[in-house]
């Protein structure tokens, strides 16, 4: 599972390293982003054959879903039946995005109130790209647009094994295109995208148990406690 995500970069550095167009949002730091909260998210337009970044909000709603809490069920989409599961399936057809990031943190350990968290980054520290859906749900009492996303998960490789048993899909650079759906691919080429990034491009450091309430959101929530930072040689 992922259910937490460190997304500080502002929108003029996060669309200078993914390449997308202005207009650019506004959006505020997130140094413990939690579901319900809106991110930025990278998007293709079609029709303007650009990259866009635009602002939505954790927890997919599919456009039959009738109850908006049923997004607090679908922060995640497992890699394994992404394409198979009537939750997610037809955004994984034609509704892909990615979700700019720059760090998410995991917990280790099985008692509660006692699980260490961790935040987990691209070894050189820069913004990555995490595979993700999104969708249009229409509210039937505002009748009013929601814009909604989902993290897409695989199992976790040998450094996120060492707290967690999966992890979000990251994405290389080289894949952009082709999961923006700016490139023709199919579906198969897509499915095997899904796969754990290397250990040797990232790092993990333990931070302070107090951002483990979601309500802490100050700007120290991903500071390291200690000297303590792994990586794999």
């Amino acid at each position: 599972m992922c259910g937490r995500i460190l997304q500080v970069s502002t929108p003029e550095e996060m669309a200078a390293h993914f390449g997308c167009a202005p207009p650019l949002p506004n959006a505020e730091p997130r140094y413990n982003g939690s579901p319900s909260q809106r991110f930025m998210v990278i998007r293709f337009n079609p029709e303007m054959r650009e990259r866009r970044l635009d602002m939505l909000e954790w927890g997919l709603l599919p456009s039959w879903e009738k109850d908006s809490k049923s997004a607090y069920k679908r922060i995640n989409a497992k890699a394994e039946t992404v394409d198979t599961l009537p939750s997610f399936r037809a955004a994984f057809k034609d509704r892909r995005c990615l979700v700019p990031v720059d760090a998410f943190y995991e917990w280790k350990g099985d008692k509660p109130g006692h699980k260490q968290p961790h935040a987990l980054a691209r070894r050189d520290h820069k913004p990555f790209a995490v595979a993700g859906l999104w969708e249009n749900w229409k509210d039937p009492v505002t009748d009013t647009w929601r814009r909604t996303f989902c993290v897409i998960t695989c199992p976790a490789n040998t450094m996120v094994g060492l707290i967690h048993d999966r992890m979000p899909v990251i994405l290389h650079e080289a894949q952009y295109a082709a999961w923006l759906g700016e490139t023709p691919t199919n579906p198969a080429d897509l499915k095997g995208m899904l796969n754990p990034y290397p250990s040797g491009l990232m790092t993990m450091w333990p931070v302070d148990r107090k951002m483990s309430n979601s309500r802490y959101q100050e700007s120290d929530a991903a500071d390291p406690v200690g000297d303590e930072e792994f990586a794999d040689d």
